[in-house]
């Protein structure tokens, strides 16, 4: 039987000791009617010490490549490609490379165009990394998206590091190429590896969170692996989901009360 709730911020988000059985608490937790997000893990060690982020629809509210084949004209064959490649249906390198190369002629100032006018930072996201920097934590972006967004995301968010894809350039306008290596799934979860390695602590003191199929390796890899508005298999494959709230759900996960949170 599950103890008494605990409130962590009355009304918003409370702990309910259990017994051995995660997978039965899950199920039986995640069948409550109302709209709930539900993390099951152990108490000890529940405040994470790095966290691996995703950047498109997981930090920022959009997918930077369909917003740049907006100013093409070609935003819906583009994105039709990117909710594919992001449920696990296609391959991710080849596919960012069919979208990109329909990109080749944009005027290279649209990306800084499009960054001013279509990018925006989720809800959460400020609060959740600024708080866990603050508290000791590591903080890295890793995306399948592109620097020329990643670098100004992650500095604007609060990350300590950027990794994403480079857009090549030539005479002002895009090659309709991007740089080798690319980061993908496999270097998401080499990142994460990397990092535990470089700060000397163990994989269950991470945090990795993302919403396409191109997460799940880091999302499986961490400590605490996090689904957020995500695709069919990759809330599949994780082992907590958020689905009705924000980011900052990620701050309540680790026990962090509002009162300690950083400013979002």
């Amino acid at each position: 039987m599950p103890g008494a709730p605990r409130w962590i911020d009355p009304g918003d988000a409370c702990d309910v000791p259990f017994g051995r059985d995660p997978a039965a608490a899950r199920a039986a937790l995640e069948g409550l009617p109302g709209v709930i997000d539900v993390v099951v893990q152990a108490e000890a060690g529940r405040e994470k010490r790095l966290i691996i982020a995703d950047m498109d629809s997981t930090m920022i509210t959009i997918e930077c490549i369909d917003e740049l084949a907006d100013y093409a004209g070609i935003k819906p064959q583009v994105a039709a490609v990117t909710e594919a490649a992001m449920r696990g249906e296609l391959d991710f390198e080849a596919a960012l490379d069919a979208r990109v190369a329909l990109l080749r002629g944009l005027d290279v100032a649209v990306l800084d165009r499009c960054y001013a006018e279509r990018v925006r930072i989720m809800p959460g996201a400020k609060a959740l990394v600024r708080t866990m920097r603050a508290r000791g934590a590591r903080a890295v972006l890793v995306s399948g998206g592109f620097t020329v967004f990643a670098d100004r995301v992650a500095a604007e968010i609060g990350f300590d590091r950027a990794l994403s894809n480079r857009l090549e350039i030539g005479n002002g306008i895009l090659a309709g190429t991007v740089a080798r290596p690319i980061i993908g799934a496999a270097a998401k979860r080499e990142t994460l590896i990397a990092e535990v390695e470089a700060l000397g602590i163990p994989l269950t003191a991470t945090l990795a969170v993302g919403d396409g199929a191109n997460d799940i390796p880091m999302i499986q890899a961490s400590g605490l692996g996090v689904a957020y508005h995500a695709k069919p298999k990759t809330a599949a494959a994780a082992a907590a989901r958020i689905e009705h709230g924000d980011l900052s759900a990620l701050l309540h996960a680790q026990g962090i009360a509002r009162a300690a949170w950083s400013a979002d």
